[in-house]
């Protein structure tokens, strides 16, 4: 079957709902998840978004800083520069559109500070901000006559001149996206659908790692399909771990323990109870989350545990039960009282810096595409994203995006000779037990090998070991149906190779990324 869209909007986080709702009043607009609505990296945004706010006591200049140093001045200072500046606003856009963030008893914002902030301007919803969001867009999204929603679609490909038989490598000039193939998940159908432009808002990468706090969705399937067609893709050996994802052994995702609560006093402690940030930076457990999650690590391997503590039970137990409600009764079905009780927390893979290179307007570097979101690459990251900048990032991208897609959708035609999918000669997979297993390994291999801690040799390892699973992935893939099993192991090997070559190619260790072949020449303070 062929969908004609005005947008093609290829994913259902805060991303790709806000940019559905600001060109849906032009135009035709298929919103396209692989699962449900509420699947989403956003719906698991415990911390909040980062916004000046309080004039009184911050200011742009002091979030832009911020943004930089916890970069590791990696970070397009024009990127920077425009999220900051535009934060309010699309603050405000969120608050129209439903959205309630707590408040004071004098009807101020009640804001958070996190690591590497330095001030309160973290705006949040108690400790379930994500969700909020997640919730009101969606009501948003369900009650708009101009958005269909297509929930249980996988987009495979994107559509571009390849499959009109035209040579394409990374170097045409000219490479132009018309839609995607989506596999309807229900059926087995490939559909088609055409687009006057596509939107890739598909998250993150977390999911290629055994140990994650992404929703197991979280695949980079974006990211893959767009280096597929030759577009750029850069910055992905930039994987941030959140410091503190609660260990508990065979939980997957982990459950995130958020920033906001060391911000708000509580204290990292190793496995003996004793307090060790001040070993690594002066600014104890506020540093940034690149500095935070090597330090555990250090103190794990250091005494052999698989985890570190945090310890908020110097707090006052009312206050810390109406901060992080959900924290607090998720660990209590575990037997753990905050109030009481050391959190057992160790890091896990949270958040991509890098992805689909854009421009200032959400473009990628293939005509009529634009990638916002997690699985973009702005600038404004760096080395090491800056906490609670992620859901601004992607709504002040998706604003840009909206608008210049508005400027020009209209001059543009549907590309109606692209051929159906062609699946002849292939049959259904009796083998799923190859897949499950070789996602186990892929999984395995980026916890082992391409981690925190780094090294050309383990890079290599990897390198290795991925290969031979891309050789028999791509076999078994040309002779099967499409499934969401077999596209989702062939984008994580995908997102695998780009983690491990780009972390290869740099000589140095910056942000996120720290190898013992280049160790830093001074430690940061």
């Amino acid at each position: 079957m062929t969908y004609k869209y005005d947008f093609l909007v290829i994913g259902s986080g805060i991303a790709g709902m806000s940019f559905a709702l600001k060109v849906a009043h032009k135009g035709r607009v298929a919103l396209v998840c692989k699962s449900t609505l509420d699947e989403a990296n956003t719906a698991l945004a415990q911390g909040g978004v980062a916004s000046v706010t309080n004039l009184e006591i911050d200011n742009f200049e002091k979030h832009i800083q911020d943004t930089m140093v916890a970069g590791d001045y990696l970070s397009d200072i024009d990127a920077v520069r425009k999220v900051v500046t535009e934060a309010p606003a699309q603050i405000q856009e969120l608050v129209n559109w439903g959205v309630e963030f707590d408040k004071t008893t004098n009807g101020s914002y009640d804001l958070h500070r996190e690591g590497g902030h330095s001030e309160f301007r973290i705006l949040h919803h108690a400790d379930n901000t994500g969700y909020e969001i997640q919730q009101k867009l969606i009501k948003q999204v369900k009650t708009h006559p101009n958005i269909d929603v297509y929930e249980n679609y996988f987009a495979i490909e994107i559509l571009t001149q390849h499959h009109l038989g035209k040579f394409v490598t990374r170097r045409t000039a000219d490479i132009t996206c018309y839609g995607a193939y989506v596999l309807n998940c229900e059926t087995g159908a490939v559909d088609t659908f055409l687009a006057k432009t596509t939107l890739m808002a598909t998250g993150g990468v977390g999911a290629v790692y055994q140990t994650t706090t992404n929703p197991l969705v979280a695949t980079g399937d974006g990211i893959a399909m767009v280096y597929r067609a030759k577009g750029t893709v850069a910055d992905m050996e930039f994987i941030q771990f959140h410091p503190t994802a609660l260990y508990n052994p065979g939980d997957r995702p982990n459950f995130l323990i958020t920033e906001a609560m060391r911000g708000y006093g509580a204290v990292l402690r190793n496995g003996n109870g004793e307090e060790f940030m001040h070993k690594y930076d002066s600014r104890l457990s506020l540093a940034p989350r690149d500095i935070v999650a090597r330090a555990i690590d250090s103190e794990m391997k250091l005494l052999g545990h698989d985890h570190v503590y945090l310890d908020v039970t110097h707090k006052d137990a009312e206050e810390t039960k109406k901060h992080f409600p959900n924290i607090y009764q998720h660990c209590l079905e575990l037997d753990i009282d905050i109030t009481k009780d050391y959190i057992p927390v160790a890091p896990a893979a949270h958040y991509l810096c890098g992805g689909i290179k854009v421009d200032i307007d959400g473009q990628s570097s293939i005509r009529r595409l634009y990638a916002v979101g997690e699985c973009s690459c702005t600038g404004l990251h760096g080395g090491n994203r800056l906490a609670s900048n992620s859901l601004i990032e992607a709504v002040v991208y998706a604003d840009a995006a909206a608008k210049h897609a508005l400027a020009h959708f209209e001059h543009y035609d549907f590309r109606e000779d692209i051929p159906a999918w062609n699946d002849e000669g292939t049959k259904h997979t009796e083998e799923m037990v190859l897949i499950t297993q070789s996602i186990k390994e892929v999984n395995q291999i980026m916890g082992a090998y391409v981690g925190i801690v780094r090294s050309n040799l383990r890079l290599d390892r990897a390198w290795n070991r991925l290969d031979i699973l891309y050789e028999e992935t791509e076999k078994l893939f040309k002779s099967s149906h499409a499934s969401r099993r077999i596209c989702e192991l062939r984008n994580m090997i995908n997102v695998g190779y780009l983690i491990m070559r780009q972390a290869k190619e740099r000589k140095e260790s910056r942000g996120l990324h720290y190898t013992l072949d280049y160790p830093p020449k001074e430690l940061k303070n």
